[in-house]
């Protein structure tokens, strides 16, 4: 009786994983990344370009201008600056955008934050009624309520410490709470879409521990929401910085206008010296992009969030 020895099998090669090959004409393809480059480069420049050039002629002479065109180069000063500063009375006006920026866009985070934790947080009837009268002010032009804004700020009355008219009329207090108002539905719908991609669990690890409502918002959402704040907080910056459609309704007074209204104190009776405006603009833009820099990451990453999750 015969018996066949085993004959040892070799176990199968196991084979490496082949990398996906990129199809040409692809998302992620060399031709549709250098024409994107491209046309981002030169939507970059059209953008830029206008800055570009009230900076360069903001250091020029305007009689250098005058003789030679303002496609030469020459002229250099930097009296402009002096000038404008003088002229404008940016002292003055850089404060009073200053009291009115500062509290209107702490307000309108604050309040909208608030807001946005009820609607992510909580669900009710009226959830997304009450989110879409938050949305209807950003709607409605202003000019649609410029009449009726106006006379239920006159008919406010306020302490003359507050105010010198003794109404809403002519006072800080009319533009900070009018920029919130119109600007607290964005905020409200940014932020509300924000919280809700927080995990529930963490709330509810937070009510077994005894956490209340105001614990929850305070110490456990605000931190996590920390970037679409900063993201928010530049844009409003931004935004109120530069409104001045409601600073010429609701203010009468020349010295309690904001910065944006210096600008008109550089314009001549017969003429006007547009590199001086140009250096006006300048020191106008200043601030905006100081804080646009210094919030430069978080805003980045504010406008990102959610981008990676699948």
């Amino acid at each position: 009786m015969t018996y066949e020895t085993p004959v040892a099998v070799a176990p199968p090669a196991t084979s490496k994983p082949v990398a996906p090959t990129r199809k040409e004409g692809g998302v992620l393809s060399k031709r549709r990344g250098a024409v994107a480059t491209v046309i981002m480069a030169l939507l970059a420049l059209a953008w830029l370009f206008p800055l570009a050039w009230a900076l360069i002629n903001s250091f020029r002479e305007y009689e250098y201008t005058q003789a030679n065109g303002y496609l030469s180069f020459g002229g250099w000063t930097t009296s402009n600056y002096e000038q404008a500063w003088s002229q404008g009375n940016f002292g003055v006006h850089m404060r009073n955008s200053l009291l009115i920026t500062v509290p209107a866009v702490l307000l309108t985070l604050w309040l909208s934050s608030m807001v946005a934790f009820v609607l992510a947080r909580f669900s009710y009837r009226f959830n997304l009624a009450l989110l879409g009268v938050f949305l209807a002010a950003n709607l409605l032009p202003p000019q649609a309520l410029l009449i009726p804004v106006f006379r239920m700020f006159r008919e406010i009355p306020l302490p003359f410490f507050m105010s010198d008219s003794g109404s809403m009329l002519n006072s800080f207090w009319a533009l900070i709470l009018v920029n919130t108002a119109f600007q607290m539905g964005f905020c409200t719908f940014v932020l509300s879409n924000y919280m809700k991609t927080l995990p529930h669990e963490i709330y509810e690890s937070a009510e077994l521990d005894g956490a209340s409502v105001w614990r929850q918002y305070w110490q456990l959402t605000m931190p996590l929401v920390r970037p679409a704040l900063a993201a928010l907080a530049t844009l409003q910056v931004t935004w109120i910085y530069n409104e001045f459609f409601w600073a010429t309704v609701l203010i009468q007074q020349g010295d309690k206008l904001p910065v944006t209204s210096a600008l008109n104190n550089l314009r001549g009776q017969f003429f006007t010296d547009t590199n001086l405006v140009a250096a006006g603009s300048i020191i106008v833009a200043l601030p905006v992009l100081v804080v646009f820099f210094a919030l430069q990451k978080q805003f980045v990453s504010g406008l990102t969030l959610g981008s990676t999750k699948g």
